[in-house]
């Protein structure tokens, strides 16, 4: 099976990363990202999801949905992949173009290959779960029907 790894956003498959300059619209609003949308999540329905929803960057939005001086949404463990779908499906289907180039990828594996993450990614060594990868693939099967 052929195997697509991808991480930043400049790289070919870059427009797989959630930090790729791709608004969505959900619950009503527009997100500059869909790390936007899931980093304001753990905060839903409290001023901090605004909040985050402004931040100007990706990596700054990240930064602050990891600022555990927070309070995180007590449903978060059993909802965040839930979130991170519907994020993934927004995005997907509202950029025609994204669409398209996810669907070229086939059959391939979706790998998000970072050392920086053994949940979302493959923890740089293959040991890690690749949740985004695994759900990107989810979302290509659904796209195809």
């Amino acid at each position: 099976m052929d195997r697509i790894l991808f991480y930043r956003t400049q790289d070919l498959h870059g427009y797989m990363s959630n930090f790729s300059a791709h608004r969505v619209f959900l619950k009503g609003k527009t997100w500059r990202t869909t790390e936007h949308y899931f980093q304001a999540q753990k905060f839903a329905d409290t001023e901090f999801e605004e909040q985050l929803r402004l931040i100007e960057s990706p990596m700054k939005v990240a930064q602050a949905g990891r600022d555990r001086k927070k309070p995180l949404r007590k449903d978060w463990e059993e909802v965040k992949e839930q979130i991170m779908l519907e994020a993934l499906r927004a995005k997907f289907t509202q950029h025609r173009d994204l669409r398209e180039q996810l669907l070229a990828t086939g059959n391939a594996e979706l790998i998000e290959h970072t050392a920086n993450d053994s949940y979302w990614a493959d923890g740089g060594d293959g040991h890690g779960l690749n949740r985004l990868g695994i759900l990107l693939m989810q979302v290509r099967e659904e796209l195809k029907e």
